[in-house]
């Protein structure tokens, strides 16, 4: 759910940590964006652009690798969003092929990864994905799934990716393996 609301909706007040927000000038409380401005945002870095929506937008995320104290190193991924039920945070599925010697054939394998969204980013199911590694967002956190079967399947993912670039879908198929 990586919509903007309201700054102010949780229990915390919401700032950043960068700006004084109680400056006696009056030309220290105007809306410039960046150096001397009310607003603090950086470049990522790695090729990706800061979004415009981070750049002149008024929502807080301390989690987001533009606005707030989050810095991308280590690994970039992308995928396919399969789900943005949780707050600020999505499921992305990654899938590749397995090659099993025995058979001299290839199976289809896929991984489902946890990965914070910045308010900055539209996410949609089906959307395209690209996520880059960061330092432990969250707790393992414990996700329950109802199968049709009855069974419960438990699956620990931990958040450990941010998004830095969305690619809208093309297809319907959301789910769908899209190697071939």
């Amino acid at each position: 759910m990586a919509t903007e609301l309201t700054v102010q909706a949780e229990r915390a007040y919401q700032k950043q940590p960068h700006i004084f927000l109680n400056h006696k000038s009056k030309a220290a409380k105007s809306r410039r964006v960046g150096k001397g401005g009310r607003r603090w945002y950086k470049d990522v870095g790695l090729g990706f652009r800061t979004p415009k929506t981070a750049i002149e937008g008024s929502y807080i995320d301390k989690k987001c690798p533009f606005t707030g104290m989050v810095s991308i190193r280590g690994r970039i991924l992308t995928g396919t969003v399969v789900s943005t039920k949780m707050h600020r945070t999505l499921i992305l599925r990654r899938e590749y092929l397995h090659f099993v010697p025995k058979y001299a054939r290839y199976e289809k394998r896929h991984k489902n990864l946890a990965a914070h969204v910045s308010p900055a980013f539209r996410v949609e199911e089906g959307d395209q994905v690209t996520v880059g590694q960061c330092r432990p967002l969250s707790k393992t956190r414990l996700f329950e799934a109802n199968m049709s079967t009855r069974l419960t399947v438990r699956e620990y993912l931990q958040v450990r990716f941010n998004v830095l670039r969305v690619l809208p879908r093309t297809g319907k198929a959301v789910k769908a393996f899209q190697k071939f």
